[in-house]
């Protein structure tokens, strides 16, 4: 218990630290130029090639930015994954997670415990949406930058294998709240139950859960966040294997110390995190937690080729559609960091 609950004074929450034509000369798939119908994965308020009237070639500012940010540094694009799930589990996909504290509001979700220190591509987005506003000012919300963002980190850390489109229209919130991070964000030291009811609460399904959670087959993650799991308790069925575990014990010399998610495949999305849970290979609990009877089969279901990547994409759509804002409720921020 006393573990337990040092790792949540240092939470680090659970969600990745994560063809069509294509355009001559990018080798990167193009929006179509007129909107897509709606499905069951699409928010009603949302479309596709929402910009394409009103600032066009938004999309192409903004892979163009991830890419070049990518190729510095391939950590940045786990940090964009994982900055769309965060945002998304908290208020919805509004970009409540990026803004700054003021006099006003001292307490943002950014420095809500799960947040504070282990989120990264805030720079990034700020880049593109100045890109953007010079482009076409007041158009393109920083919540749809998110989202893109999102996407287009994981078409190039997958090699441009998993690529996808994903519908625009969302507004920004106004409101974050530190305060609401630790009650919708799955903690690293979830339980199955845990994992289940808190995915479901966001309309996400056990299959959709167990395909997100496939975000940790790239970046790395604190020791402190798994520190319930060392030294190793034998006597846990989950617990890692001792060839494993002496691994991280010897790499985690400190709480602050990083090891990568993934340490057969650390650079690359694929779905070598799957093999990882069979083997007793991963870092959190609630990574372990996916070998329970009621999540087994569809961990070994996404080790078949291509089944998790084409799953990975619908997933992370229907996530994108969580709790959107409209002009009734949220606006256009002229600054990602602030409200209006």
């Amino acid at each position: 218990m006393a573990r337990k609950l040092a790792a949540l004074a240092l939470l680090v929450a659970l969600l990745g630290c994560v063809a069509n034509t294509c355009q001559a000369g990018y080798g990167f798939p193009y929006p179509l130029s007129s909107p897509k119908k709606s499905s069951s994965l699409v928010a009603p308020t949302l479309n596709y090639a929402h910009y394409y009237k009103t600032c066009k070639g938004a999309e192409k500012i903004v892979r163009d930015v991830v890419q070049e940010e990518i190729k510095r540094n391939r950590g940045i694009g786990a940090g964009l994954i994982r900055l769309f799930f965060h945002d998304c589990f908290v208020q919805g996909c509004d970009a409540s997670v990026l803004l700054d504290k003021t006099p006003a509001n001292e307490s943002t979700e950014k420095f809500g415990l799960p947040n504070i220190g282990s989120l990264r591509g805030f720079e990034v987005i700020d880049k593109i949406k100045t890109k953007l506003e010079a482009k076409c000012k007041g158009v393109v919300s920083c919540a749809d930058i998110v989202a893109f963002a999102g996407r287009d980190a994981t078409y190039f850390l997958s090699n441009k294998k998993v690529y996808f489109e994903i519908p625009a229209g969302r507004y920004d919130g106004r409101v974050s709240s530190a305060s609401e991070t630790l009650f919708n964000l799955p903690p690293p030291f979830a339980n199955i139950t845990m994992l289940e009811a808190m995915f479901a609460s966001k309309g996400l399904n056990l299959d959709e859960m167990v395909t997100l959670s496939g975000a940790h087959t790239i970046g790395i993650s604190h020791c402190s966040s798994f520190g319930d799991r060392l030294p190793r308790n034998a006597s846990d069925p989950m617990a890692m294997n001792p060839r494993f575990a002496s691994s991280v014990t010897r790499k985690c010399k400190s709480a602050s110390s990083t090891v990568d998610q993934d340490f057969k495949t650390p650079n690359k999305l694929d779905n070598q995190y799957y093999k990882n849970v069979l083997n007793h290979e991963v870092l959190f609990t609630s990574d372990a937690a996916l070998e329970s009877s009621k999540t087994k089969r569809l961990v070994k279901q996404n080790l078949v080729p291509n089944v998790w990547e084409t799953k990975f994409k619908q997933a992370m759509r229907k996530m994108g559609g969580i709790g959107v804002k409209t002009r009734a409720n949220g606006e256009i921020r002229k600054n990602c960091r602030l409200i209006n």
